[in-house]
């Protein structure tokens, strides 16, 4: 864990660096060329410019539908899934977005979980802007766009969307909600698409935070299945990360 936090900071400091040498000799303009030159434009990566459109609050569970679940157990975490697909839990890694696109070639549910004040305790310097936990942290990034960059905060946040978002397919047809309730709180992005369904969720609850991707082969689910999914993780009492 600690070698992976390690690895992390070192990326985002040598990013950090580049961006306050831009924004000092440059400005939000050149700021926003060299976010746009590193990471991607709008029309490269169209989700660096899409944001929560929806709010959902307190989202209907589908009881019925939770039966049809299995459980499953990991280090860490308990969740209630379907069958049909092969269940992955991953660790946060510099590369961790690009192994789920390489690996997930079948229908395939990756699961990661992440103790509470995670992202806090990895980027301690953010609390200067009004970044005092994993919510906070994860709203940000689901909000940033490129075309929106008037400082390092700002393109700081576009280069973890960019991380933090996988392979959602096309992204000219993803969407992104936010959605609340009584227990739990976060974004899904999704791609309801003509072949393959996929979905990004970013979830924060009671012990910390959880991301689901779901590459969706047969197109069985939709956006209310897997809010009914999602709200059957937790982090069990007892559990350990490895």
């Amino acid at each position: 864990m600690k070698k992976r936090i390690r690895r992390i900071s070192l990326i985002t400091l040598f990013v950090i660096t580049g961006l306050l040498f831009v924004a000092r000799f440059g400005g939000p303009k050149i700021l926003s060329f060299y976010i746009e030159t590193a990471v991607g434009n709008c029309r490269d990566i169209p989700v660096l410019c899409i944001a929560p459109q929806e709010e959902m609050v307190n989202p209907a569970v589908d009881e019925i539908y939770l039966a049809e679940l299995r459980p499953y157990n990991f280090p860490g975490i308990r969740i209630f899934l379907p069958k049909g697909f092969t269940v992955v839990k991953q660790m946060i890694t510099k590369v961790y977005y690009k192994k789920w696109r390489q690996r997930a070639k079948g229908a395939t549910i990756y699961l990661l979980y992440e103790p509470e004040g995670f992202f806090v305790r990895l980027f301690p310097q953010l609390k200067n802007n009004s970044i005092n936990n994993d919510y906070d942290f994860i709203s940000r990034v689901m909000y940033a766009r490129v075309n929106e960059i008037n400082s390092v905060v700002d393109a700081f946040f576009v280069v973890m969307k960019s991380i933090f978002i996988p392979n959602l397919a096309d992204q000219h047809n993803v969407k992104i909600i936010k959605f609340t309730s009584p227990t739990q709180k976060g974004f899904i992005g999704y791609n309801i698409g003509t072949k393959e369904n996929y979905f990004d969720c970013n979830i924060i609850g009671a012990g910390g935070y959880f991301k689901i991707y779901i590459k969706d082969k047969a197109k069985i689910l939709d956006l209310s299945k897997v809010l009914s999914i999602i709200s059957t993780i937790k982090k069990m009492p007892d559990a350990s990360l490895p």
